[in-house]
C-alpha cells in the first residue's frame, strides 16, 4: 500500500478510537497505544528513512499535521473529562446505603389547632372573617368600650406604630368590623395573630395567635353561649369533658365569665398541670355589651348577642401536651416533625 496512503488510515484509525473513548482511563490507553514514545505514531514516523526522497517531503508534512491534529483533539477530550469529572464529584459508591425518600412537610401545630376550631364552629353555623393586624385605637379600645384611662392603652400593655396606630393586642377589632360592615343575625369566627409586649417565658409570648367568635340575633341568651361552648370543649377535647363559667370582667362584655375544662391530663382528679384543682381555664366569654352595640348602630332593645375568645397556642398546648409556649417560635424540626 502507498505510505501516505497508510498514514492517512492509520491517523483515520486513530481518530475514531479518540472519539470512542468513554473515560479518563480509555483515553489513557489511547495515548499510550498512539501518542507515547513507543506508540503507533512513533513507528510510523521512522519509516521515513527507508522512503524514496521525492516522498520523504510529503510523508513527513503529513505526519507532522497529523500528530499536531491528534494532540489538540487529545488536549479537549482530556479537559472535556475534567470539567465533567468536577462536576459530578466523586465517583458514584454502590457500597453505600440507599437515600430515604425525600420527607414530606408536616402542618404546625397551631394551623392544624385552628383548622380543628373552625371545623367545630362551622358545624354550628360560624363563618371565618380575617382583618388587619395593624389597628386604629378606636378598633383597638374605644370601639369595644375600653376607655383612654384603661391600663391596656399605655404603651406598657400596647405595641404603639404611632400616637394612634396599634398592632392589634387582641382579635376583638374584628367583632367592630363585622358588625359595621353587615347586619345581624351574625355567626362569625375571628382568627389571626396579636402582639403585646409580654415578657417571654414558658406561657407568654409578645407574638401570640387568638380566636373570636361572634354570634348577635334576636333573643340570644347567656344559655346559648354555654351550650355553644359546652359543644366546642366536647369536641376539641373529648366527650368526657366537663366546663364551669366563673364570673369574670371584660370592657366589651356584660355579664363576663372565664370557662374552665376539666382537666384533660388528669380527668378532674387534680394534677400538677391543673394545680390540684381539676380545672383548667381555656377562654373568655360573655354577652356583648350594649355600648358595643351602641358604637355600630345596633339597636340594643331588639339585639342582644355573645362573643368569646380563646388563645390557639393554650388550645394546642392542651391538647397536645406540650410545656413551652416558646417551641412554636423556634422552628424545631424535631419538635414539628411530631405532629
Amino acid at each position: 500500500m502507498d505510505p501516505l496512503a497508510r498514514a492517512r488510515e492509520l491517523f483515520e484509525r486513530a481518530r475514531g478510537e479518540l472519539d470512542a473513548a468513554t473515560d479518563a482511563a480509555s483515553l489513557e490507553r489511547w495515548r499510550v497505544a498512539f501518542l507515547a514514545r513507543s506508540g503507533e505514531i512513533a513507528k510510523a514516523m521512522e519509516l521515513i528513512r527507508e522512503l524514496p526522497p521525492e516522498l520523504r517531503r510529503d510523508y513527513g508534512r503529513l505526519m507532522n499535521e497529523g500528530r499536531k491534529d491528534l494532540e489538540k483533539r487529545f488536549k479537549r477530550k482530556k479537559a472535556a473529562f475534567s470539567d465533567s469529572s468536577a462536576r459530578r464529584g466523586p465517583l458514584f459508591d454502590p457500597t453505600l446505603p440507599g437515600r430515604p425518600e425525600r420527607r414530606v412537610g408536616h402542618i404546625h401545630p397551631l394551623t392544624s389547632t385552628l383548622d380543628r376550631i373552625v371545623s367545630i364552629f362551622s358545624r354550628l353555623g360560624f363563618g371565618v372573617a380575617e382583618f388587619r393586624e395593624i389597628e386604629t385605637e378606636y378598633y383597638n379600645f374605644d370601639a369595644l368600650n375600653i376607655p383612654s384611662d384603661h391600663p391596656s392603652h399605655d404603651s406598657f400593655d400596647t405595641f404603639y406604630v404611632r400616637d394612634d396606630i396599634v398592632l392589634r393586642s387582641h382579635t376583638s377589632p374584628g367583632q367592630i368590623r363585622t358588625m359595621l360592615s353587615r347586619k345581624p343575625p351574625i355567626r362569625v369566627l375571628i382568627p389571626g395573630r396579636c402582639y403585646r409586649p409580654d415578657a417571654v417565658d414558658a406561657t407568654h409570648h409578645y407574638t401570640f395567635h387568638q380566636c373570636e367568635g361572634l354570634l348577635v340575633d334576636e333573643s340570644v341568651t347567656f344559655s346559648d353561649l354555654k351550650g355553644c361552648l359546652a359543644i366546642f370543649a366536647r369536641e376539641m377535647f373529648g366527650p368526657e369533658t366537663d366546663t364551669r363559667f366563673r364570673p369574670s370582667f371584660f370592657p366589651f362584655t356584660e355579664p363576663s365569665a372565664e370557662m374552665d375544662i376539666s382537666c384533660p391530663f388528669c380527668s378532674g382528679s387534680g394534677c400538677s398541670i391543673c394545680k390540684r384543682t381539676g380545672w383548667i381555664e381555656i377562654l373568655g366569654c360573655g354577652m356583648v355589651h350594649p355600648a358595643v352595640f351602641e358604637a355600630v348602630g345596633y339597636d340594643t332593645e331588639r339585639f342582644t348577642g355573645f362573643a368569646f375568645g380563646m388563645g390557639i397556642e393554650r388550645i394546642a398546648m392542651l391538647r397536645h401536651g406540650i410545656p413551652d409556649i416558646r417551641y412554636f417560635q423556634e422552628n424545631n424540626l424535631r419538635f414539628l416533625e411530631q405532629f
